[in-house]
């Protein structure tokens, strides 16, 4: 299993439901101005470079890690470091399906041998796509 959550194990009704999940948090007004915050947050890094597979490692950070960053949150401590999405997505007020969405992108698809730049230019793309303009 992924640090996303995400596993094969998911199938059916339970697959059909969560992808709903996923779909309703991206839409929402709460979760279409967290995209807008990422993207600002993307854009704002010195360096255009994202990790993969923690929110940070000396000093670089993966997609929701530059956020929390942003937000001045803990994550080196070790106690955000680790964590699940579910814990991930409280400190950040935003819901479980759509930090653990953003953290599969982040890590889980990627073209091989991405280098941090390019998964930089890849989840600013994804997040830009997911951005609804208001109505």
């Amino acid at each position: 299993m992924s640090r996303s959550g995400y596993s094969d194990d998911c199938n059916g009704w339970e697959l059909i439901r969560w992808r709903g999940a996923v779909a309703s948090a991206m839409r929402g007004k709460r979760g279409q101005a967290f995209l807008r915050e990422i993207l600002s947050v993307l854009d704002s890094m010195p360096a255009k470079e994202l990790v993969e597979e923690t929110l940070e490692a000396e000093g670089q950070f993966c997609t929701i890690g530059a956020v929390m960053h942003s937000r001045g949150l803990p994550i080196s401590n070790g106690q955000m470091r680790d964590a699940d999405p579910e814990e991930i997505a409280l400190a950040l007020g935003s819901t479980h399906a759509l930090v653990a969405e953003i953290i599969y992108h982040n890590d889980d698809y990627y073209w091989p041998q991405e280098t941090p730049a390019g998964r930089w230019k890849r989840m600013r793309s994804w997040i830009l796509s997911q951005i609804k303009e208001p109505s």
